[in-house]
């Protein structure tokens, strides 16, 4: 029997935890706090993050990180982008030598521009065929209330993407499919949730549906633009780790990311939105990285500049739009 260990107890790190225990496979979900361990073991309810939803009886629950990496096959990582590399540095002298290791974080790191494949690369010391990611268009709450939806499972080393495929894949509604675009996959992944800001403001100051088309086909051309230049494959910007993930993160009310961008398009400051927000809206810190990122390759991405401005330098909702409206207009070339 394939074990895997899911480290993360929010939502989506305790939804695919459960998609991993209902698939077949021996899992155990670590979490920092013990008191939120005990509660899923003794109720298998995840109350903090999924209240409502009925745990597998399987699905095992630990504050100990030696004790989840005993064994395991697959070690997924749950947590949020900017605090992996110490995290990891911790749990690394007790993962497996032969463990393959899944990002199901959507975020570049601060200071470095790692994707987060590459920082579990440096950290763990293991090589890029031993490093997988998944991601797509994955509402965590949807898809623990068993609604259909699908995912991409990629790696460089098509043999490993294949063996967590089959781990993962529950019928008749959870569909991952493979793809050996690592970098195409993360990108899209992590540069979406700035976008979804973006259209969050726009929504959010009383904006219609032409801006949040734009907003949404505008953001996929500087996706593509910065996969381009990390030599990512065109054709994972259109699909689901692409396009798909774009427009489940930009329109459903579920993405952290679209709330929070709303929040600021209403009014309320940063340190209001941040306080009012439970989880992780990973775009918040990696708008920053991303941009870091795109500038060292010489990429234009001018959605992503405005909402750093807005976001980290002060500037305001209707100024950001101004300044994205007022830019001198290009050919449309392919759609970039």
């Amino acid at each position: 029997m394939t074990k895997t260990a899911v480290f993360g107890t929010g939502s989506w790190g305790t939804t695919f935890a459960m998609i991993l225990a209902e698939a077949g496979n021996e899992t155990v979900l670590w979490g920092r706090r013990p008191e939120l361990v005990e509660t899923i073991n003794a109720t298998g309810e995840n109350p903090d993050y999924l209240p409502g939803i009925r745990l597998p009886g399987r699905l095992l629950a630990t504050a100990s990180a030696e004790e989840a990496l005993a064994g395991a096959d697959f070690v997924v990582l749950a947590v949020p982008s900017q605090t992996l590399r110490g995290s990891l540095a911790g749990w690394r002298e007790h993962i497996p030598g032969d463990a393959v290791l899944v990002s199901l974080m959507k975020g570049v790191e601060l200071g470095t521009t790692k994707r987060m494949s590459e920082v579990i690369r440096e950290v763990a010391g293991v090589p890029e065929e031993r490093v997988a990611v998944v991601s797509g268009p994955n509402l965590a709450k949807e898809i623990a209330q068993r609604q259909p939806a699908a995912t991409v499972v990629a790696c460089t080393d098509e043999a490993v993407a294949k063996r967590l495929q089959e781990a993962c894949h529950l019928p008749p509604w959870f569909r991952p499919y493979t793809n050996l675009d690592v970098v195409g996959v993360e990108l899209g992944g992590a540069v979406k949730n700035v976008i979804a800001l973006a259209v969050g403001v726009a929504v959010g100051m009383g904006m219609g549906d032409n801006v949040a088309a734009m907003m949404i086909t505008r953001g996929l051309a500087e996706i593509s633009r910065l996969g381009a230049a990390l030599g990512a494959d065109p054709h994972t910007f259109s699909g689901l780790a692409g396009m798909g993930d774009l427009v489940a993160t930009c329109t459903s009310p579920l993405s952290r990311n679209r709330t929070f961008g709303e929040n600021l398009g209403r009014g309320m400051t940063l340190e209001e939105v941040v306080a009012a927000t439970r989880q992780t809206a990973e775009g918040v810190k990696s708008c920053e990285s991303v941009l870091e990122l795109a500038r060292k390759h010489d990429v234009e991405m001018p959605i992503t500049e405005v909402v750093v401005g807005v976001v980290h330098d002060g500037m305001s909702p209707r100024e950001a739009g101004m300044l994205l409206m007022s830019r001198s207009p290009k050919p449309e070339r392919y759609g970039v």
